[in-house]
């Protein structure tokens, strides 16, 4: 077992039933990665900043430096050389990520003009590509505006993979992987997701920047 999860064990004994979910969704992930692809994340409330969350530990380092490339260092260099030193000296190598519950602007313009429960299925179908993945946060696995997003998902050829509570709700048969936290209290699922994605974010981060 890796290491980041014998960790999350460690402090969190109760998600022994979700190590198994965890890894896979690891998997999926580095997948996407490998094959030059992105991830999307979404969720409701609490859900909404835990998907900013995850695109703010994976878009720049986290736990390790993650400096740039030579190439690019030199690139930067050669189009302006006190810029291009002081950019290559800051740049953090990042996992493209986006959060479809941070454009303001847009949900309102896609609840204004279609419907409420259409924002982030919109974006899928704008910003996915077959071979990204979608995270779907839902404590209940049953928000429909998530559901909807992985639907589309689906339909694009995204992996999707959901980060829930105890059942999985309806969310599960929309998953490739879906993460069911046991319990059934919404604070205390809320609680358990955070080292969960963290624990994600620093497999990413060791596999491709350690």
């Amino acid at each position: 077992m890796h290491k980041e999860l014998l960790n999350l064990l460690e402090h969190y004994p109760d998600l022994e039933p979700c190590i198994t979910d965890i890894d896979s969704a690891f998997n999926l992930l580095r997948t996407t990665y490998q094959n030059k692809g992105k991830l999307l994340v979404c969720g409701n409330g609490g859900s909404a900043a835990d998907s900013d969350h995850i695109v703010g530990e994976l878009m720049k380092g986290f736990e390790l430096k993650r400096p740039i490339g030579d190439d690019l260092r030199q690139r930067l260099s050669e189009i302006n050389p006190d810029m291009g030193t002081y950019l290559a000296d800051r740049l953090q190598g990042a996992l493209p990520a986006i959060s479809l519950s941070a454009h303001a602007a847009l949900a309102s313009a896609v609840i204004n003009d279609t419907a409420g429960d259409m924002t982030f299925a919109q974006q899928v179908l704008g910003y996915g590509v077959k071979g990204d993945t979608l995270i779907g946060i839902s404590t209940s696995g049953n928000s429909v505006n998530v559901r909807y997003a992985l639907t589309v998902a689906r339909a694009l050829g995204l992996h999707t993979i959901g980060l829930t509570g105890k059942t999985g709700g309806k969310m599960r048969e929309l998953c490739d992987v879906t993460i069911c936290v046991p319990n059934d209290r919404t604070l205390a699922i809320q609680e358990r997701h955070l080292p969960i994605y963290h624990t994600l974010c620093i497999m990413l981060e060791q596999e491709f920047f350690g």
